[in-house]
C-alpha cells in the first residue's frame, strides 16, 4: 500500500510539472504577413542591367486560407538615392517556370524575356520586386495556379521590400505574364482588403490563363492537346499543385500510372528539362478517369478561378493573337464578364504576338496605363 501511495504522489507531481510547464511556455507567435526573415545580396550575375542595388529576401506570407507560410523574392532598386516619396514599385509576378525549389527565380535570375520586360521599368525609376511564389524555394510544393496563395505572396514582398529599404514607396502596382498574369489578378481581387497599409494603384495582366476551372473537368482519358503547346507541362503543374494543396481530393487516384509517373517529374525539374521529357504525351494519357466530379469541379473553382467583380482599382489585360499556350478567346470572356460586372478595365489584343512576345508587345501600352495611376 505505502508503495502504492508513493507511485500516485510521483504520478501527480509530474502532471503538475507538466501543466506548470506547458502553461507557461507558448508557441513563439508567427511573423507577421511581410515581415523579413532572413536577406542577402544577390549576385550581380543575376541583377536585371540597370539595377543599382539587389537583394533576395525570405519573407512571412500566407496561404490560399491565410494560414502563416513563406515565400522568397528578389528586390531591384534602381540607381541612385530614392526620390522624394519614395520609388513606386512593380511588384511582379512571373510566369510558369516549374515547381520545384531549383527554379526559383531569385536564385536563377528572371528568364531573359522578363528581364528586358523590367529593365524597362528601373529605367523610369521604378523598384522592381518579385516574388518566387509559396513553395518555390521554400518548404512545400509550389501550389501553381492557386490565385489567392500567388496573391498574398505578390503582396506581401512589397511589404517586405519597405522593410528593407526606407526609399521604397508604399504606391504599387502589380504586373505578370501568363502565371503571373493569373496572379496579378487575383492580386488585384485582395490587394485593398489584405494590404490596406500599402497604396494599391492597378494591375497589368498579360497572357494571363482564365476560365480554367470551366475547362479542366473536361480532363480524363483520351482528352487531346487541342493544338495547345505546352498543354501536358502545365496540366502536370497544375495536378501536383492541387494536389499538395488539397491533399484529401486524393487526386493521384484520378491519375493513370504514367500520370502518377510524370507528375513525379514534375515536381523535380523546371519547364524546359520537364518538355522534352512529355514530348508527344497526350493530356488524356494522365487520367484513368474524368475529373468531371462535384468535388473536383468545386476544388478547381475555388483554386483556379479567377474572380470576375470585386475590383476596386483599374485592371489593364493584354493578349496575343498568336498565343498558342493561352488561347485568346478564354481571355476574350474573362474581359466581357469583368466589364458586365462594372470593373475598370482596358483590353489590348497584339496582332501576331505569341504568348511570350505579348509581353514586350505590350511594354509601351502598360506603361502608359501604370504612369498616371502611380505618379
Amino acid at each position: 500500500m505505502a508503495r502504492l501511495r508513493f507511485l500516485v504522489v510521483v504520478l501527480i507531481v509530474a502532471a503538475m510539472t507538466a501543466v506548470s510547464v506547458g502553461s507557461g511556455t507558448s508557441a513563439a507567435a508567427p511573423a507577421p504577413p511581410g515581415s523579413v526573415i532572413a536577406v542577402q545580396d544577390m549576385p550581380r550575375e543575376l541583377w536585371i542591367p540597370g539595377t543599382g542595388r539587389a537583394y533576395r529576401l525570405t519573407y512571412a506570407t500566407a496561404d490560399h486560407w491565410g494560414a502563416p507560410a513563406t515565400s522568397t523574392g528578389a528586390v531591384y532598386l534602381p540607381p541612385g538615392p530614392a526620390p522624394e516619396g519614395g520609388w513606386p514599385v512593380v511588384s511582379y509576378a512571373h510566369g510558369t517556370i516549374g515547381v520545384s525549389d531549383q527554379c526559383a527565380p531569385s536564385m536563377t535570375g528572371p528568364q531573359a524575356i522578363e528581364s528586358a520586360y523590367l529593365q524597362g521599368w528601373l529605367a523610369r525609376g521604378y523598384a522592381v520586386v518579385a516574388t518566387d511564389y509559396i513553395g518555390l524555394g521554400t518548404p512545400g510544393v509550389l501550389p501553381y495556379l492557386d490565385g489567392k496563395a500567388a496573391a498574398h505572396s505578390v503582396i506581401d514582398i512589397v511589404r517586405a521590400a519597405r522593410t528593407i529599404d526606407a526609399g521604397v514607396s508604399p504606391r504599387w502596382v502589380v504586373i505578370g505574364l501568363s502565371q503571373g498574369g493569373h496572379a496579378a489578378l487575383h492580386t488585384a481581387h485582395e490587394a485593398t482588403t489584405y494590404a490596406p497599409d500599402l497604396d494599391y494603384r492597378g494591375a497589368v495582366a498579360i497572357g494571363a490563363p482564365s476560365n480554367l476551372e470551366q475547362l479542366f473537368p473536361f480532363g480524363g482519358p483520351g482528352f487531346p492537346n487541342l493544338g495547345l503547346r505546352g498543354l501536358t507541362t502545365f496540366s502536370l503543374f497544375a495536378i501536383v499543385g492541387l494536389r499538395s494543396a488539397r491533399p484529401d481530393l486524393d487526386l493521384d487516384s484520378y491519375l493513370s500510372p504514367r500520370g502518377r509517373e510524370l507528375a513525379g517529374l514534375a515536381e523535380r525539374l523546371c519547364s524546359p528539362e520537364l518538355a522534352p521529357q512529355v514530348a508527344g504525351v497526350q493530356v488524356g494519357e494522365l487520367f484513368s478517369r474524368s475529373l468531371g466530379d462535384d468535388e473536383i469541379r468545386s476544388a478547381l473553382a475555388d483554386y483556379l478561378g479567377v474572380p470576375t467583380s470585386g475590383y476596386d482599382r483599374p485592371l489593364f489585360i493584354g493578349h496575343g493573337t498568336n498565343d498558342i499556350v493561352v488561347p485568346i478567346v478564354l481571355t476574350l470572356k474573362l474581359v466581357a464578364d469583368l466589364q458586365r460586372a462594372g470593373a475598370d478595365v482596358r483590353f489590348v489584343a497584339y496582332p501576331g504576338a505569341g504568348h511570350g512576345e505579348s509581353l514586350g508587345a505590350s511594354s509601351a501600352d502598360s506603361m502608359a496605363f501604370v504612369e498616371p495611376l502611380i505618379r
